[in-house]
């Protein structure tokens, strides 16, 4: 369907060359109606034992049998040896335990409408339509009960990476390639051009605040919200999934801090919750924060001119007069606070976040907060950090 490839402009560029690289594209077509197995094996593994029947390796995304939990699976199905019965059940066992151990609902899929629908890593949107392949989709629908879907087969496929290597000419912009730029470089031999901006960068970034505990860290970012709320500066809470996005809003719904809540849930009013999301005290709890298409006006969404009205009487009106003394007080309160509540694997997503204050010349401030339980610091390597912590006797706040 296409005359060729020999100029290509993407947007987001580092979102889709990067981050995506990995994500194929494939053309499948509908193969055999699913099976009862997969229910069978969901509640096979839900018999096993996390201690010692399998091993669970967070980094590399994978789950492994262990001897004794091969063994155990080779009683409950009454096989003497379950690698030589059949390579399937193997390939479904492996499924069901990774469906079981790595994908959690509300932070890698939702259910909506009795679906298990993808959450997009990077993002926080919904892939409506799309589906993990090899019956992994599938395993996840049996392990939440719902109805399973017809399997399909692979046509083709090819990865983000290698289709748009096939360019002649391959170009795109976004704002943050910068810390990326060997990988451009190196993999599409693309340079980076750091482009100035319009008007000066005033944002303040703080550094990073680490705590022992969770719950330590929870509090601080809540005692950080209640401040800004109280002096009526607009704060932008970030956060990785949308169970956490929930367990911050019941925090801030115990202190009786008005907010919004925007993530992968509640997606269609997603423009409108962020283009307020700037109003004097307003908060704002938000799942990964890519571009979103709206810019955070400070004061609150701008009223729309009448295009029978010209420039000057507009700004005399009373709408106008309104949304500029917002501005001013959100101006002279310090812009928008960015709060994020942990660090995202691509720092890249963590940059996008803080970038959502300081547009344009404007004021603004952000904070990142971890905690030596965070899944990050968890799997790679904050035991150092926690003995040491441990040892100095700090107190969890």
């Amino acid at each position: 369907v296409q005359r060729g490839h020999y100029f290509a402009i993407v947007d987001e560029v580092d979102s889709v060359l990067i981050d995506e690289a990995r994500t194929p594209l494939i053309i499948s077509a509908p193969d055999t109606e699913p099976t009862e197995k997969y229910y069978k094996f969901a509640q096979l593994v839900d018999k096993l034992n996390p201690d010692t029947d399998y091993k669970v390796d967070e980094k590399a995304k994978s789950a492994t049998l262990t001897e004794h939990g091969i063994s155990k699976v080779e009683k409950i199905l009454g096989v003497d040896n379950l690698y030589e019965k059949d390579f399937e059940s193997i390939h479904h066992i492996e499924n069901a335990l990774r469906a079981r151990t790595l994908y959690l609902q509300d932070k890698d899929y939702v259910i909506k409408d009795n679906q298990v629908i993808i959450v997009d890593e990077f993002t926080g949107r919904l892939m409506i339509g799309r589906r993990w392949s090899d019956g992994l989709h599938q395993a996840v629908e049996a392990k939440e009960q719902v109805p399973i879907q017809q399997e399909s087969k692979t046509l083709a496929t090819i990865s983000f990476q290698n289709y748009f290597r096939m360019y002649e000419h391959l170009s795109g912009m976004t704002g943050t390639a910068a810390t990326e730029s060997e990988e451009f470089k190196k993999i599409y031999n693309l340079e980076v051009v750091v482009i100035p901006t319009h008007r000066p960068m005033v944002r303040k970034d703080n550094s990073d605040q680490i705590y022992k505990t969770l719950r330590g860290k929870y509090g601080a970012v809540v005692a950080e919200i209640e401040e800004k709320y109280k002096k009526g500066q607009p704060v932008l809470v970030g956060t990785t999934s949308i169970e956490k996005n929930e367990i911050i809003s019941e925090y801030l719904k115990r202190r009786k801090i008005t907010h919004n809540v925007l993530n992968a849930k509640n997606h269609e009013k997603e423009a409108s919750i962020i283009a307020q999301a700037g109003k004097p005290g307003g908060v704002t709890v938000a799942t990964n924060m890519a571009g979103r298409g709206v810019d955070i006006v400070l004061g609150g969404a701008m009223p729309d001119r009448p295009t029978d009205i010209s420039q000057e009487k507009y700004e005399k009106t009373k709408e106008y007069s309104v949304w500029k003394e917002n501005h001013e007080r959100v101006v002279k309160a310090g812009g928008l606070h960015v709060i994020g509540t942990e660090r995202h694997e691509a720092r890249r997503v963590d940059n996008q976040l803080r970038g959502r204050s300081g547009r344009q010349g404007d004021p603004g401030s952000s904070r990142f907060f971890l905690s030596l339980e965070d899944d990050l610091m968890r799997i790679f390597g904050g035991e150092q950090i926690s003995a040491l912590m441990d040892r100095l006797n700090l107190p969890e706040d």
